[in-house]
């Protein structure tokens, strides 16, 4: 039997059978959200989750169940990304949205995370420094060495970690 007639003789036997149209011509490579999960590493519940807030795309329903095109997986990825680079659920929602509204405020979000990023990275920086002269420090106890007691009295003073390991 050639192709075209196992498929009409499988859509004869779903229509016997009662089965939905739907479930006769959906492609074999629909993920479930138990396989997504898997493929992705993230619980059903988060997926679920997105799903409802907008940020993953709602699947079709086959018998019910959900069934994710492969895609989905390049856009959980997108998400998880996006959630590690600091992004806030909000700020996902408006920059994965496939059809902003004009001026949604994109370059802004993106903009405020760069900011924000660079504030921290000077902060860990600052630290580092800190730690690094810790480990450099020729005084036995901390508190005999003059750079560690101004960059204290700094700090108490009100200045950043930054400002006051500069003292």
């Amino acid at each position: 039997m050639d192709e075209a007639n196992a498929a009409r003789a499988d859509e004869k036997c779903s229509a016997a059978t009662g089965a939905s149209t739907l479930e006769a011509t959906m492609p074999d490579d629909l993920l479930t959200i138990g396989e997504l999960a898997n493929r992705t590493g993230v619980a059903t519940s988060a997926l679920r989750y997105w799903e409802q807030l907008g940020l993953l795309r709602p699947p079709v329903r086959v018998s019910g169940q959900r069934r994710y095109p492969p895609s989905a997986a390049g856009q959980v990825g997108a998400i998880l990304l996006m959630r590690d680079a600091g992004f806030t659920l909000r700020d996902l929602k408006a920059l994965l949205n496939p059809s902003p509204p004009p001026g949604d405020g994109r370059q802004e979000i993106l903009r405020r995370k760069l900011t924000e990023l660079d504030e921290r990275i000077a902060q860990a920086q600052a630290a580092r420094n800190a730690v690094a002269h810790g480990l450099s420090c020729p005084h036995e106890d901390i508190l005999d060495c003059p750079h560690f007691t101004a960059g204290v009295a700094a700090r108490l003073a009100g200045a950043s970690l930054e400002e006051a390991h500069q003292h």
